[in-house]
């Protein structure tokens, strides 16, 4: 199967304003080992990035703290001034070595790299800047104020939450739109599925996280492989295309490093899936 363009598949507006096509890139793998430190194959993540545009994903997910610094600095480098493409980007973890991750929300703090972002990506205003964690030691209400301050004075356009509930959802919504909501979900991991519905039933634009289940959901089972078979496509191709159909908000975004594997990722756009395969793959868990 040929790799066609992501704007071929359906399109979504962030915050209501801002069309993106539904298949993103996630950037956390064009990391070192435990997403620390820079890539091995520096040329090779820069060209990754360089072959969005030609593939057509203008959706690309990134974090302060994959690095840290460095995906946004390769980001910055490979792609700006980002022609009809939306970098998002988060805060709120901070990083003390290779896959430590600390929830850090003091809202003097989510300024601070909300604007250290800005300088990293080199642009006049953040268009998507998410809270990558709700800290529990900092109550929820400061954390969201900083968020609408982040509004209020420009520095982003639209914001949105990681790993919530749909009551997190629905307290930050009282003191700013939500635009988006980053929770791990996949075609066998479905403990969000509640936040997904309350996306659909309010616009809010659903991302889902380990979208392959870190390489997990390219591996063959026989009932994965069968359908897979019908469509001359993969069974990494067949998740996501399972996800593009879960859900018009649906947002994924899957990484790599590889061109080819971004080839194929983008590819899952083209596939159709019938009403029987679907509900076939639906019942996987």
């Amino acid at each position: 199967m040929s790799a066609p363009v992501a704007n071929k598949s359906s399109t979504f507006l962030i915050g209501g304003t801002i069309p993106v096509a539904r298949l993103g890139f996630g950037s956390m793998r064009l990391t070192g080992p435990g997403v620390w430190g820079a890539p091995a194959d520096r040329a090779t993540a820069l060209k990754v990035l360089r072959t969005l545009p030609e593939l057509g994903v203008n959706f690309v997910d990134t974090a302060d703290s994959y690095g840290p610094d460095v995906a946004e600095e390769l980001i910055c480098e490979a792609l700006q001034p980002y022609p009809d493409i939306l970098v998002a980007t988060k805060a709120g973890l901070a990083r003390t070595g290779p896959n430590a991750w600390t929830p850090l929300g003091r809202p003097e703090y989510l300024i601070q790299q909300a604007y250290r972002s800005l300088q990293k990506l080199r642009v006049a205003k953040i268009g998507l800047w998410q809270l990558h964690r709700i800290d529990p030691k900092v109550p929820r209400d400061e954390q969201f104020h900083a968020v609408r301050q982040l509004i209020d004075t420009g520095v982003i356009a639209h914001a949105g939450l990681s790993e919530v509930s749909v009551a997190d959802i629905q307290a930050a919504a009282k003191i700013f739109p939500v635009a988006t909501v980053q929770n791990r979900y996949n075609m066998t991991d479905r403990a969000s599925e509640p936040v997904l519905h309350y996306c659909e039933q309010h616009g809010i634009g659903f991302i889902p996280w380990f979208p392959l289940s870190a390489g997990r959901l390219t591996q063959t089972t026989a009932r994965v492989g069968a359908i897979a078979k019908r469509y001359a496509a993969t069974p990494g191709q067949m998740a996501l295309a399972w996800l593009l159909r879960k859900s018009p908000v649906m947002l994924p975004i899957p990484g790599t490093s590889q061109p080819a594997h971004l080839a194929e990722n983008v590819a899952a756009t083209a596939i159709e899936l019938s009403e029987e395969d679907f509900r076939s793959l639906d019942q996987i868990s």
